[in-house]
């Protein structure tokens, strides 16, 4: 091979090299996240409507999609699960009913590019669910399939085909095979998941969010500790973890700031990160019907 052409195959190769070691800005600056990145909110946005009790959000360009759960009486197993589309200052524009039956209780869900994925499941654990998309432009749902346990939230990963799943209290991970047939992902064997348990016990995963291009998922959630003898919470903690979906263990952990006893953590399910200026911005719900959208903003210096 002539020297120039052997210099200029080199240098592709770096080049290559280099692009491929360099994760993506959402990836990259979370990763650059600590315990004291998350202080205060820097504003607040009141939602216009009554939301129930929040489970999971996502957003579609300037829309928020925020899924809940109206719990009627849940000792029969009578309720209502809320898929509520909202602008980005609360006011809610449209509004659907997805489950059936004793299956009424929405998880955390993530758009995928194209449809956003929503688990409905009974209101306890080793129960049931149903998987539905929606198309975010229609509000039309569609059945994906059923599965034998309850599933909190989903996550699903066009580019390795592959949805990620966890149960209640994201004590075990589900994965499964996708593929695209007639402009619609499916899951071939639903039955038969990849399973394995989840090692981190700090937090219960409540919302998970794919960072598109990449192999990780953001999960956040909460747990609530109780000191011995006591029948009160002792304090709720909220956190964020970085999840790689070939090996579901956390590369990068984020435990939130304790509220005020009594004060739900920031992160009790619906949460949503998105790149900022020069860092990035976080949306949390953490409060049953009257709530509100806190706004988070963090400069990070890559």
């Amino acid at each position: 091979m002539p020297k120039a052409v052997y210099s200029l195959v080199l240098l592709a190769l770096l080049r290559a090299s280099v692009n491929a070691a360099v994760p993506s800005s959402l990836e990259g600056m979370f990763q650059r996240l600590n315990p004291e990145s998350l202080r205060q909110p820097v504003e607040t946005r009141e939602v216009a409507f009554s939301t129930h009790h929040p489970q999971g959000m996502t957003a579609v360009g300037e829309r928020f999609f925020l899924s809940s759960v109206e719990v009627i009486d849940r000792a029969t197993e009578q309720g209502k699960g809320h898929l509520f589309e909202m602008d980005r200052q609360g006011a809610l524009l449209r509004s659907i009913q997805l489950g059936e039956g004793a299956l009424y209780h929405p998880g955390g869900i993530d758009y995928d590019g194209a449809r956003i994925w929503v688990p409905v499941a009974a209101y306890r654990p080793d129960s049931a669910a149903i998987v539905y998309t929606v198309n975010p432009a229609t509000m039309e749902s569609r059945e994906v399939f059923r599965f034998d346990d309850h599933l909190g939230a989903l996550s699903h990963f066009p580019e390795q085909g592959l949805l990620i799943g966890v149960n209640w209290g994201s004590r075990r991970f589900y994965r499964w095979k996708t593929e695209q047939r007639g402009g619609e992902w499916i899951v071939p064997d639903p039955a038969h998941p990849e399973t394995q348990p989840n090692g981190n016990h700090y937090i219960d995963y409540q919302d998970m969010q794919r960072i598109p291009g990449t192999p990780y998922v953001v999960c956040a959630g909460l747990q609530t500790y109780v000191e011995e003898g006591e029948n009160l919470p002792y304090f709720k903690l909220g956190g964020m973890d970085l999840v790689h979906i070939d090996d579901l263990r956390a590369h990068h952990q984020v435990p939130m700031p304790v509220r005020q006893a009594g004060i739900r953590a920031w992160t009790q399910n619906p949460f949503f990160v998105e790149p900022w200026g020069q860092g990035l911005r976080f949306f949390f719900i953490p409060d049953d019907n009257i709530s509100t959208i806190y706004v988070f903003d963090v400069n990070i210096t890559m």
